[in-house]
């Protein structure tokens, strides 16, 4: 037997299952991990049950984006040997954070990969809410000419206008650099004050709503957020303020959002994010043209994306290497060690 023969061997014999658990195919996620040592395996449909059996032999699971396929520490097998969930994405709400900690199970997400292309999202809703250009688009290409509407319908410019930043993570960051720039008046709110805050200051969270013409939302689900943004506080907003949600649709309340752009008390909104995903044929936000509706997709650019593979592909090479992985979300040591 040659020495390549028994170098191939060895790292058979010492390879880690990876399960992927993206809705890519298998030759390409084979691809992107073809310089570790790591055997990239697919469950055999995309279903739980599926899901559930491919985990009895899994070292390591490679999360799923789009939310489809949860993972649930209730699902994971007695004498499942995972030692470590790779989310790929920055939203860890797909995944059981807490029960896999208490199973010793680490989870890191994909912190800041798409920070900046959410928050340029979050602008150019911004400015498309303000301005009605998604609205004037439609009108126009149905054959109307809504020169004097547009400005009926309010809005106007972001220079001079009062924002507020929900969540001062890597994104609130880059949306407030951004915002500061352009000539507006920033303030944020997050569980702690932070000292880069891209040029925005602190307000208590009453404070910062009672301040905001336009609020960014981008701030993570957690319990501590699910419903933040409620009916009454809603009504905190200044009459005619604009709601953009890059966050999470569990941190708004769609209903109490809609009724507040119904009855006045709101000029528009921009929504990236829904409480169900992909948001219901029959859903009642699909009637208001006043709120601009997008796929999910504010973090989809060909920049983000190189840095979410290049992100996931670095910790999962740390994990099967010995180093300590980068960004775990629920305290368990980043050392990752086989079971």
């Amino acid at each position: 037997m040659s020495i390549w023969a028994v170098w191939h061997d060895l790292r058979v014999a010492d390879s880690w299952r990876l399960l992927a658990l993206p809705p890519l195919d298998e030759s390409l996620l084979g691809a992107m991990f073809a310089d570790l040592p790591v055997d990239v395996v697919v469950p055999a449909e995309r279903s739980h049950a599926a899901v559930t059996t491919a985990l009895a032999d899994a070292d390591l699971v490679l999360g799923d984006w789009t939310g489809a396929l949860r993972l649930d520490a209730g699902g994971l097998p007695d004498s499942c040997p995972l030692a470590f969930v790779q989310q790929p994405s920055v939203g860890v709400d797909s995944v059981d954070v807490d029960g896999l900690a208490a199973r010793g199970i680490a989870v890191a997400n994909a912190a800041g990969v798409n920070a900046v292309s959410v928050a340029e999202w979050c602008v150019g809703a911004s400015y498309d809410v303000l301005r009605w250009l998604s609205w004037a688009d439609a009108q126009t290409r149905a054959g109307g000419w809504p020169q004097l509407e547009v400005a009926q319908r309010g809005g106007g410019e972001v220079a001079g206008r009062r924002v507020g930043v929900i969540g001062m993570g890597p994104i609130g960051r880059e949306c407030a650099q951004r915002f500061v720039a352009l000539g507006a008046d920033v303030a944020y709110w997050s569980r702690s004050q932070h000292d880069d805050s891209g040029g925005a200051r602190w307000m208590e969270l009453d404070d910062l709503l009672a301040h905001s013409q336009l609020l960014v939302v981008v701030v993570a689900l957690a319990p501590a957020t699910r419903g933040l943004l409620s009916a009454d506080r809603l009504k905190q907003l200044p009459s005619g303020a604009y709601v953009v949600n890059a966050a999470r649709g569990g941190v708004l309340d769609e209903s109490a959002l809609l009724d507040a752009i119904r009855s006045g008390h709101l000029a528009g909104a921009a929504l990236d994010v829904y409480a169900i995903e992909p948001l219901p044929a029959d859903s009642p936000l699909r009637s208001e043209d006043r709120i601009l509706l997008s796929p999910h997709a504010a973090g989809a650019t060909r920049e983000a994306q190189g840095r979410l593979i290049a992100a996931v592909v670095e910790n999962i090479g740390r994990a099967v290497s010995g180093e300590p992985v980068l960004n775990v979300v629920n305290g368990i040591d980043p050392l990752i060690r086989r079971r």
